[in-house]
């Protein structure tokens, strides 16, 4: 297949108005240094290769030098620039980046009415500033203490930290707010995104998908739940692993050792644009967001979700819908991270919409370069789907050497990509309470639907 294309050539869309992406910008943990570019990425995924530390403990970590963070956004007042957490920084790291592969100036009104959306799962980044301003005490604090307090507080201590402080560096005027539904989240605002193109609210979107997870506190977590097992035997869940990460050994999605999850950090950035903007900017386009649903497995327990995958067939045809089939879908980037409860719905799910269809079927998860980054995960999965669509190959499942027995698709095991020509793909991203959130993504000339 093509390499870069014009938005132009593919088809005119007719009725509600396409939705193509046309940036990628990444922050995400690296071999030494992070990682920035749709190149840097794909190249660590076409490979099979892991970023995890090595250091006696298997996690995602970012080390994004000030200098590195200052050569991408210079502009910054430094009044507040010196109160952005990790957060702030990664994701507007992978804004910049997203804005220089689109061709778009950051400062220079591009973004004036784009809307910027922002998907946030975690909290960690926002803890030490909430603290910093409960143990203050203001009988004693020095008025300029007292005002760098305020203003920390005010960018940090909200979900809605990253598109706050995004919409002022765009100076936008668009729709700008947060979603936070945990690893589904920017994959939720990917939807909403393609929505508003669609309806013709705005002509372009950014949507940024930014998580920080302290190890300290994951890991004391794990430690808590191992004494409750060890008291109670229920909670070992039919002694399938818990869902919580593990530090001592490498998450491996799909494969027959699978036991653990791996955690990482980062952002990642996409920009959407209606064909026709694209078009009129001779922008570049890696393909477009056709359709996104989400589903809850409808259960009591707010940590469990339903194995028999019912809740995400259910998101698949709602994305699908009348308009496409399943049979037009060969690949599916599947949203694994080694959990075993995961890929048992995953894997009863594709049985139940492909039936023996399933044996042809690819489906790989790339969790294993960066580890189980949470917010991030959909824009990730939508950018290294796109990029494989563009160049006719599927990327394996990092760190799946032995596939489990009971997988009825394909996961690509090894360290080599698969060639696969395909126009349409469907993207998986979950929450912990069974939330599914399913997107449908389609190349440039993906035939109209059926």
């Amino acid at each position: 297949m093509s390499g870069r294309t014009s938005a132009a050539e593919g088809h005119a869309g007719s009725g509600a108005r396409d939705a193509v992406v046309t940036g990628m910008g990444f922050c995400l943990p690296g071999e030494g240094r992070p990682v920035f570019t749709a190149e840097e990425v794909w190249d660590i995924a076409a490979h099979g290769r892991s970023c995890l530390s090595r250091d006696g403990v298997y996690h995602g970590p970012v080390h994004l030098p000030d200098g590195m963070f200052e050569e991408r956004l210079p502009e910054l007042p430094g009044v507040f620039a010196r109160h952005f957490t990790s957060a702030h920084r990664f994701g507007l790291i992978s804004l910049a980046e997203a804005c220089v592969d689109a061709g778009l100036d950051l400062y220079a009104g591009d973004l004036a009415t784009a809307a910027i959306l922002a998907g946030r799962g975690g909290v960690d980044a926002q803890v030490t500033s909430y603290q910093a301003v409960m143990r203050a005490d203001p009988a004693t604090i020095s008025p300029l203490g007292a005002m760098d307090l305020f203003i920390g507080t005010e960018l940090a201590v909200s979900p809605s930290d990253v598109a706050l402080v995004q919409g002022a560096v765009t100076r936008s005027a668009g729709p700008c707010y947060t979603v936070s539904c945990g690893c589904a989240s920017s994959a939720v605002q990917l939807g909403h995104a393609r929505h508003m193109i669609a309806d013709g609210v705005v002509d372009m979107a950014v949507v940024t998908g930014v998580d920080v997870f302290d190890v300290a506190l994951v890991r004391n977590a794990q430690r808590l739940l191992r004494v409750a097992q060890e008291a109670d035997v229920s909670i070992r869940s039919g002694g399938k692993p818990a869902l919580l990460p593990s530090f001592d050994r490498l998450m491996r999605p799909y494969d027959r050792r699978a036991d653990c999850v791996n955690y990482g950090e980062g952002s990642v950035t996409l920009v959407l644009e209606s064909r026709e903007h694209a078009d009129r900017r001779g922008a570049h386009a890696y393909g477009q967001i056709l359709a996104q649903a989400t589903t809850r497995d409808g259960l009591a327990n707010p940590l469990s979700s339903d194995e028999s995958g019912a809740g995400l067939v259910a998101a698949v045809r709602g994305c699908l819908g009348e308009k496409w089939s399943i049979e037009q879908i060969p690949y599916i980037h599947g949203g694994s991270d080694g959990d075993a409860v995961v890929t048992a719905f995953e894997v009863n799910a594709v049985r139940h919409l492909y039936g023996a269809a399933a044996a042809d079927l690819l489906m790989t998860s790339q969790e294993g370069c960066f580890g189980h980054n949470g917010a991030p995960a959909g824009c990730l999965g939508v950018a290294l789907t796109l990029l494989m669509m563009e160049r006719g190959e599927v990327c394996p499942t990092t760190n799946c050497e032995e596939p489990a027995e009971d997988l009825v698709f394909d996961p690509v095991p090894g360290v080599r990509t698969r060639p696969l020509e395909f126009h349409h793909a469907l993207n998986f991203t979950y929450q912990i309470g069974g939330v599914k959130s399913v997107l449908l993504l389609g190349s440039l000339d993906a035939a109209r639907p059926r």
